[in-house]
């Protein structure tokens, strides 16, 4: 987050995808008795095709096989693996995958958000009456120093977005996870004890890491310092295989240099935006090296900066911040386009089509103005349709703010018109004053989407369970704000924390009621961090200085 976010959650100390895929061969041979004729042998070679094509779910692989999109049933079974399924879909994320496991390779939770459409919250079963397992570190807190400006500041545990990469491996669960004390800390999730040492970021993480999903022993990860890639199988620590610094392409916005966007790694790409404003795509050209070690030669392919002519002039009445458009979230991809919005509140989407072939040919498509800082990531649907959640904070755009709303449904199909609904925080529009940090409206965690609803938090606590279709406001929870965690959705039940340190669990089966309360765990300090849920246990750090595993006894 920005500077100004960073100092002024100091100042209050508590705020801070291609599967293997299912496959039917359609082989039919059919021998002709007593001298067949050619003809005839044709023709009914002829029909077979036509019957194996006339499936409009079917499509021909390499090698002349036809493949056919995966059952319902079929998708729903992989997911309760936490494995995704594969599709015929010829473009980079298949829309479809919207709220299904990102890897075929993988189990597990392997970036923020889970998958490209940032929709997918982990894997079941949920615990039904938890407690704390353990705690990381088992004592004392995770803390450091960083500066806002030139003043220094204290930052303990973890903050947002703060989600734990977990998956299996080798017959364990393994979790990685940034946090306040400027390292990437690798924790078993049996007992909570260190796998690798722990790796200096040198400043903090206040993003979620991204764990390579095509099983390959890679880290990605940013800090306010620097971006970095890990290899994670040397045997005590990662391995520093490569790093970026935010001045190393040009223009960039000189606001901020923090790396708080959880990249996307797929086909070999890298996925990134930073907040000098500028986004990126890194073709890595994973290896091994002569000792079987993993290795990357990274190239910036294609980058470009999230702002415009017209958005500076759109952010002129607000006086230093009109250089304020970092991009914090984390990039979105559905289909052939990459989507995101910066702290300017500028929601755009690029064409990435032709990537591979010719990077210069990556263009934008897609352009809306929120009016304000825009930190939380997009969420993208099935059908494309977009859920984007903003801040209500320059004084000079508070009437785009308050026409755009804090909570809006988008369809880019329709760059003229893509509002389809809105929500304002406050309902009915928000005071004219300036607003500090902590008296700001809007939203500062990324909505979550599930059976028919869209789930957010504000800044003053407001938790909010809104129609996706119509954009009504189906009930409304008051939590000690400020609540800034993404929600999370997993088997019909909702995790969501407050500032009071309190997670609290939301039965949900019935979409259009309100939410009766299931169970709460107190943890230490603010809860801003995203859990993971894996297999019966709830992973998530607090600003209080430490990581927890929770779980039944």
């Amino acid at each position: 987050m920005p500077s100004r976010t960073v100092g002024a959650l100091a100042a209050a100390s508590r705020a801070d995808r291609r599967q293997s895929a299912r496959t039917r061969e359609i082989q039919r041979n059919r021998l002709i008795a007593g001298g067949g004729i050619l003809v005839v042998l044709v023709l009914v070679l002829w029909g077979c095709s036509k019957i194996g094509g006339s499936d409009d779910s079917s499509s021909t692989a390499a090698g002349g096989s036809k493949t056919t999109e995966p059952s319902k049933t079929e998708v729903s079974a992989a997911k309760a693996k936490g494995i995704a399924t594969a599709s015929t879909y010829k473009g980079w994320v298949d829309p479809k995958s919207s709220g299904e496991p990102w890897s075929s390779k993988v189990v597990g939770q392997l970036t923020f958000r889970g998958n490209p459409t940032r929709s997918y919250y982990g894997l079941g079963p949920l615990p039904k009456a938890p407690k704390v397992l353990w705690r990381y570190p088992k004592s004392g807190g995770m803390c450091s120093s960083s500066p806002v400006g030139n003043t220094p500041h204290s930052w303990c545990g973890s903050g947002w977005t703060g989600e734990p990469a977990v998956w299996e491996q080798d017959g364990k669960t393994l979790i990685a996870v940034g946090t306040y004390d400027q390292h990437i800390h690798f924790i078993n999730a049996a007992d909570g004890t260190d796998w690798l040492d722990p790796f200096d970021m040198h400043d903090i993480i206040k993003g979620s890491v991204t764990k390579d999903p095509e099983g390959e022993p890679i880290l990605y990860s940013g800090s306010r310092a620097d971006f970095h890639i890990l290899g994670l199988d040397r045997p005590t620590a990662a391995a520093d295989l490569w790093s970026m610094s935010a001045d190393n392409v040009t223009p960039v916005n000189g606001w901020n240099d923090d790396w708080d966007s959880s990249p996307l790694m797929i086909d070999d790409y890298l996925f990134e935006g930073g907040e000098n404003g500028q986004w990126y795509i890194i073709k890595l050209n994973r290896s091994k090296g002569a000792d079987g070690m993993v290795t990357v030669d990274p190239k910036i392919v294609f980058h470009a900066p999230g702002w415009d002519d017209q958005l500076t002039s759109d952010l002129a009445g607000s006086g230093a911040r009109v250089k304020d458009n970092s991009i914090e979230n984390s990039l979105a991809i559905s289909g052939n386009t990459v989507y995101f919005a910066n702290s300017g509140g500028l929601v755009q989407g690029w064409d990435i089509t032709n990537l591979k072939k010719d990077p210069n040919s990556v263009k934008r498509i897609f352009r809306y103005w929120t009016g304000d800082d825009t930190d939380a990531s997009v969420v993208v649907d099935k059908e494309g349709m977009l859920y984007v959640a903003s801040e209500r904070e320059r004084t000079s755009s508070f009437a785009r703010d308050d026409e755009a709303g804090q909570l809006m449904k988008l369809d880019p199909s329709k760059p003229d018109d893509p509002l389809v609904w809105k929500v304002n925080d406050p309902e009915g529009g928000g005071p004219s004053g300036t607003c500090t940090e902590a008296s700001c409206y809007g939203i500062w965690g990324t909505p979550a989407i599930y059976n028919g609803v869209v789930y957010a938090g504000t800044n003053h606590g407001r938790f909010l369970g809104v129609s996706m279709k119509t954009g009504k406001i189906l009930w409304e929870k008051k939590l000690p704000g400020p609540t800034w965690q993404s929600p999370v959705v997993v088997d019909k039940t909702l995790v969501m924390g407050d500032c009071s340190g309190v997670l609290h669990a939301y039965d949900v089966s019935d979409p259009n009621a309100d939410p009766p309360e299931l169970w709460n765990v107190d943890l230490e300090g603010c809860i801003e961090s995203t859990p993971t849920v894996f297999k019966g246990k709830i992973y998530v750090g607090a600003r209080g200085g430490a990581f927890y595993a929770i779980g039944d006894a």
